[in-house]
């Protein structure tokens, strides 16, 4: 029997409101492959949802393969055009293995402190591979560029992710990226707004506060923004911190001031509106996943990612349009920028079971890869001369050795070293600890054996760590190894904050380097330049 008008206009809008929610899901195909369960839904929850009409879905994990299958698959199982995005913020590699990883965009920064046309140019043709790469795959929607400016180096959240530590360097970099992406037929986002570079705390963690003064806001935080807005940048994602100059009741995700007042109205932005994924702590541990979705939508926003329960958060936004708190004619201007978001998305390119591949089954192009490589020699700084005297101990610094992306059992810091007679001891927190407890002499080197010391640092801001380096001591470490004559070789992967503070300390002749990346590629051409690499030292030279 067919529904009712009342049931037929009470199905509409349920299907409206899951239309505006972005749910996560593994890129693995089984469920048993999830690598979060906790945040990821299992087949049958995300069938069951999409086929309810939610709209949109985030993806982390699995190869470039996989991605395509699953993208296709997602498709099939929705009742309308998808928004399938990721956070590739560093190339789509970083989350699928098999697709191109590029250095952090923080590189770049320093890049366009010695050269802005030569940075430009570079920002562009980084997110022409993302854009290409994700399109290739059934991906959208490009979660960046982050156009918050990294002016704290104690910032654990967003670090290296920023495209600069000024304003002005973001948002050229920022609005760049976005334009190479954009050509390429995707969709892409800026965040998270109005500014989260000046923090110290995570809001994966806790709520930060932002206390500057409208007029400081107005110098930092919002020029990328500005700079985003005007180059077309389809999205703004919210950020989960208080900022009192603006409401001091709501963080920025919920308040209205600022997505409405500031965002929408004065800047004039006129797409998407997506909130930071609701199942941060900073928002889940304050107001709950069905009243943050409804809050979110009350302030501004256009999308919900990913709330702790996407059921009960449609259950929840409908029943605010029922009692008037939320009013249909918003959801409507939700759902048209939504489709207007879509419309600018090739038509044709929607994953199907028919779809090939594409250049992605052999690998990057030879273009993205020369890309990948021409970003980590440009942005590789050393001092010293190789090769590093050994062998001896190859001591590899981490946060977490288990599943790590960087560091699987071949990667070239463990191999490179390993092949010329070096043996790995890994600081990891989950191994026996080499600390002695002593201020001055913090290693314990009797437990690491005899021998030089190759030090390789894996250090960067890294959500749920909750600070931007870790707690370990090293520049007591750095001075402990050369006064005991151990010191081989420094390698410091990630954060430039690290390298800054520990290359002054070493002494002239010690080999020394640091990349901004940590990915494979990034550790084969650091470790090249020590000597370590197969048939000796890489020493390639774009400075010239």
């Amino acid at each position: 029997m067919a529904p009712s008008i009342e049931q037929q206009q009470a199905l509409d809008l349920d299907r409206a409101v899951a239309a505006l929610l972005v749910v996560r899901c593994s890129g693995h195909p089984a469920d048993g492959q999830r690598r979060y369960p906790r945040w990821e839904l299992d087949n049958a929850s995300l069938r069951r949802l999409l086929q309810r009409g939610v709209g949109g879905v985030i993806l982390l994990g699995g190869s470039a393969a996989e991605l395509r299958l699953r993208t296709r698959q997602l498709a099939a199982w929705a009742r309308e055009p998808l928004l399938l995005c990721a956070d590739v913020e560093e190339g789509v590699g970083q989350r699928f293995e098999g697709a191109s990883w590029l250095v952090p965009p923080l590189a770049l920064s320093r890049i366009h402190a010695a050269d802005p046309a030569l940075a430009l140019d570079l920002a562009r043709r980084y997110g022409a591979c993302t854009g290409r790469e994700a399109r290739q795959l059934g991906l959208n929607w490009v979660l960046a560029p982050v156009c918050d400016v990294n002016n704290n180096p104690a910032n654990p959240v967003i670090n290296v992710r920023a495209w600069g530590e000024d304003p002005a360097t973001a948002g050229a970099l920022a609005a760049a990226f976005c334009r190479g992406a954009q050509a390429e037929g995707v969709l892409t986002c800026a965040k998270h707004f109005p500014g989260h570079g000046d923090t110290a705390s995570d809001s994966h963690l806790e709520l930060p506060l932002l206390p500057h003064s409208r007029a400081r806001l107005e110098a930092v935080e919002l020029p990328p923004f500005r700079d985003a807005i005007a180059a077309e940048v389809a999205a703004v994602m919210t950020a989960h911190l208080l900022l009192p100059a603006l409401d001091a009741e709501h963080p920025a995700t919920l308040s209205r001031p600022v997505l409405t007042g500031l965002l929408r109205q004065e800047l004039g932005f006129e797409g998407l509106i997506v909130t930071d994924a609701l199942v941060m702590e900073s928002i889940a541990g304050r107001y709950g996943a069905s009243e943050a979705a409804v809050m979110a939508l009350e302030a501004g926003a256009d999308l919900v990612l990913m709330p702790g329960d996407a059921e009960g958060a449609i259950d929840a936004i409908v029943a605010a349009v029922h009692s008037g708190r939320l009013a249909l004619e918003q959801l409507q201007a939700s759902l048209e920028r939504r489709r207007l978001a879509l419309g600018r998305c090739p038509a044709g390119d929607a994953p199907s079971a028919s779809a090939p591949l594409g250049q992605l089954s052999n690998g990057p192009s030879p273009a993205d890869q020369a890309l990948a490589l021409e970003l980590v020699q440009r942005s590789l700084e050393r001092q010293g001369q190789g090769p590093v005297r050994g062998p001896g101990v190859n001591l590899i610094r981490l946060d977490n050795s288990l599943g790590c992306p960087f560091l699987p059992a071949g990667a070239p810091a463990l191999a490179l070293p390993a092949a010329a007679g070096w043996r790995a001891c890994l600081i990891d927190g989950q191994g026996p600890s080499p600390w002695s407890g002593e201020g001055e002499a913090p290693l314990a080197l009797e437990r690491l054996g005899e021998g030089p010391v190759l030090l390789q640092l894996f250090v960067r801001g890294n959500p749920f760590r909750g600070r931007a380096d870790g707690p370990d001591p090293w520049p007591a470490v750095i001075r402990q190894l050369q006064a005991a004559g151990r010191l081989a070789g420094l390698a410091v992967y990630g954060s430039p904050y690290a390298w800054e503070a520990l290359q002054p300390l070493l002494e002239p002749g010690v080999p020394a380097a640091w990349s901004p990346g940590q990915m494979a590629l990034a550790q084969g051409e650091l470790l090249g330049r020590l000597g370590l690499a197969p048939g000796g030292a890489v020493d390639t030279d774009f400075t010239d």
